[in-house]
């Protein structure tokens, strides 16, 4: 089997897709998160749903001035269009395995070793985020990032993080992280900002529906990927980025709703493709 072989010869190529829309500063960061990874063999795919300049600028920029590998998929602004994107941005990677996040979420340094270690061929991984308040957010810089220092409790701590449970997901205690996995109650959806799959798993299912705008589009798609016969592995203890704080100008109750609709098709028809993915219907 080619997934197999894969791994075993530890040979994976991997695509990093990471969706953003005019958060320069927030991708800034991100990108920054993504040039201080133990493990370098990766490409970083944008999947940009229609920034202006300055983002199209920075994105130049690291191009040009440093060692990320990266494609910058971009259309035209048309509302919120994250899906389409997406499925441009997965039809563009060259990689044979997907990490899918946000740029707005910033990966702690063994982030991508920890999603190649994990890939296993029948399985999709399921990763979680630290959600930061914005005062942290703003706290955050590139020094913090190369350092380590930003996902550390104390730092965390002292910039406007209260004390909470979730706070375990920052742990650098290894056998504590395993454990935490096995007995979190929360479900292994597909989450958007920290999850990963094959890309043939990915092109089977025909990508992100189309028809759906904020609010559960990821989780569909990972309906659709367990339907289609992968399991999901729990990672959220293990993979770790920082989620930027942000305005959601974009969350609108009627498209939540339609959103809803449609995972609950998915749901309970037990549906594996959708004809509103990559490949349209003529």
């Amino acid at each position: 089997m080619i997934y197999k072989s894969l791994i075993t010869s530890n040979a994976i190529s991997v695509s990093v897709v990471l969706s953003t829309y005019n958060a320069p500063n927030w991708l800034a960061l991100t990108l920054c998160g993504y040039l201080n990874q133990t493990d370098k063999d990766f490409e970083v795919v944008i999947a940009d749903d229609g920034s202006g300049e300055e983002t199209c600028e920075l994105i130049e920029r690291f191009k040009t001035t440093t060692d990320l590998d990266i494609q910058h998929v971009w259309h035209a602004d048309a509302g919120f269009q994250k899906c389409t994107i997406l499925n441009k941005a997965i039809k563009a990677a060259k990689g044979d395995y997907l990490i899918l996040s946000d740029g707005d979420c910033v990966p702690r340094n063994d982030f991508i070793a920890v999603h190649k270690a994990h890939a296993d061929p029948g399985f999709y991984l399921s990763g979680g985020y630290f959600k930061l308040p914005m005062q942290t957010s703003h706290a955050i810089t590139r020094e913090g990032i190369e350092s380590g220092e930003c996902f550390s409790l104390n730092w965390l701590r002292t910039n406007g993080v209260a004390k909470n449970s979730k706070l375990l997901k920052l742990t650098q205690n290894k056998l504590l992280r395993e454990l935490c996995n096995k007995l979190t109650p929360t479900k292994r959806t597909w989450n958007g900002h920290n999850a990963s799959c094959f890309k043939a798993d990915a092109l089977k299912v025909n990508g992100f529906d189309e028809r759906m705008r904020y609010g559960g589009e990821d989780v569909e798609f990972g309906y659709r990927l367990r339907n289609s016969g992968l399991q999901a592995k729990q990672i959220r203890y293990l993979a770790v980025c920082l989620h930027l704080e942000h305005e959601r100008a974009y969350v609108k109750p009627d498209d939540l709703a339609a959103n809803m609709k449609i995972r609950e098709t998915t749901l309970r028809e037990g549906l594996k493709y959708t004809p509103h993915g990559i490949e349209k219907e003529r």
